[in-house]
């Protein structure tokens, strides 16, 4: 399985790197813009992503609008809603992620600290592992 991280956190993002690492290669971007282009670079390279987990909040892009255009790159390769990438968006603050915002996007919202037995079972539930 190939992951791509997007979060600014360096602690968050050494921790998911971690705890994803058991699964197969991860990537981490430290902003919304490095998510996208890690994600497309995947792509043109013939090695896509199959998990991108997803901080809303951070620089230069927030985690909707990468999103946002990472489910466009996958649209434009004419992909099937079945055959993208699964999105687990994640937040420190649980009263402010906006499911309606991209509710058809993502398959599902974890809050920080992610708990990893939680973790774990939601990657089984999208048949990752």
């Amino acid at each position: 399985m190939r992951v791509l991280v997007a979060e600014d956190d360096i602690a968050s993002g050494k921790f998911m790197q971690k705890l994803l690492s058991k699964y197969g290669e991860v990537v981490v971007a430290r902003d919304g813009i490095a998510a996208v282009d890690a994600f497309v670079n995947g792509i043109n390279d013939n090695q896509r992503f199959d998990l991108v987990c997803m901080d809303i909040m951070m620089p230069k892009i927030d985690g909707y609008k990468a999103l946002a255009s990472i489910r466009d790159a996958e649209r434009k390769l004419g992909l099937a809603r079945d055959s993208r990438c699964k999105v687990i968006m994640i937040s420190a603050l649980d009263e402010g992620f906006d499911s309606s915002y991209a509710s058809d996007d993502y398959e599902e919202y974890l809050c920080k600290p992610i708990d990893i037995i939680q973790f774990d079972n939601v990657v089984k539930k999208l048949g990752l592992v």
